[in-house]
């Protein structure tokens, strides 16, 4: 029985070898395709609205009001009518699911938004039962460039790091646009889904950076420096090692989608930034990097 299943599993992986020798090239086609999907959807969105994704009152400045308590389902729409870019979010506690306050965020001054806040719920707004926070334009916009700074920074000098390891042109840039094209398809994603970005969404961003290059360098490593196995056998072992190393953050980062309370908005955009990330990662690695390193060390012969 032994016998027959080692049989078995040698034909297998065989089979999927010749597969994957005779179709990589063609493998190439769908993380493009995906690529350039994103490109255009922020293409649009930038002619549409001036910038690649839409930010939140900590990168465009506006004012946030925390009120203690619950509100009405209507509290909401009557705000709308009056302030259209309005948005309430509820925070509730963890333990027992009530809702426990609320935040009122909107680009409008405390001035303009507090009294039509004490109208519609019949009571005035104090220190006690509420806490109000203003941040100016110009300050969050110097803020949102910093951020930017610092992220195309990190993603420099990365690039520096990879062509320092490798030393040559093609596998280096495959890491790099592995990259890049995690970070661009992550950020298409996020604008679908309707995500305004924060500065946390950013930081998630920094992260990303990081967590992309990981298993494009694994790849790269074991496909140019160990020569002493066959190509496949050397890219299928690295498949093996990169796919837990993702699959394991992911299954760190998955439970924020299930856990509906008492997570700050911070931490669940980083971490569904991160599984975004994370998954178009699976893709350009396996398929993107896996198949342009494949194709140079077969045209270099190593």
């Amino acid at each position: 029985m032994t016998n027959t299943q080692e049989i078995t599993e040698r034909n297998f992986k065989k089979s999927f070898s010749d597969w994957y020798d005779k179709y990589y090239k063609l493998l190439l086609v769908i993380p493009i395709i995906l690529f350039l999907l994103s490109l255009f959807y922020l293409g649009y969105m930038y002619q549409k609205t001036g910038n690649f994704v839409e930010k939140d009152i900590s990168l465009t400045g506006g004012t946030s009001i925390t009120i203690q308590g619950d509100t009405s389902e209507s509290f909401e729409s009557q705000l709308k009518g009056s302030f259209p870019d309005i948005s309430v979010r509820k925070l509730t506690d963890l333990r027992t699911g009530e809702t426990t306050s609320f935040i009122v965020e909107t680009s409008t001054t405390p001035e303009e938004i507090k009294p039509e806040i004490e109208r519609i719920l019949s009571y005035k707004l104090d220190e006690k039962n509420s806490n109000i926070e203003f941040t100016g334009s110009s300050l969050s916009l110097s803020f949102y460039k910093q951020l930017i700074i610092a992220l195309v920074i990190s993603f420099i000098l990365m690039s520096i790091v990879v062509f320092f390891l490798f030393k040559t042109f093609i596998p280096s840039i495959a890491v790099i646009f592995a990259a890049l094209a995690d970070i661009i398809m992550s950020l298409a994603i996020v604008n679908v889904i309707g995500l305004k970005l924060s500065a946390a969404g950013i930081a998630a961003f920094l992260m990303l950076v990081g967590y992309s290059v990981d298993t494009d360098i694994l790849l790269t490593t074991r496909a140019l420096k160990r020569r002493d196995l066959a190509l496949n056998k050397r890219l299928f072992g690295a498949f093996k090692t990169g796919v837990l190393m993702t699959l394991t953050a992911l299954i760190a980062v998955s439970p924020i989608f299930f856990i509906s309370t008492g997570i700050p908005d911070s931490f669940r955009q980083i971490f569904i930034i991160l599984a975004i990330g994370l998954s178009a990662d699976l893709i350009n690695t396996w398929l993107t990097n896996a198949s342009i390193i494949k194709w140079y060390c077969e045209v270099k012969k190593i």
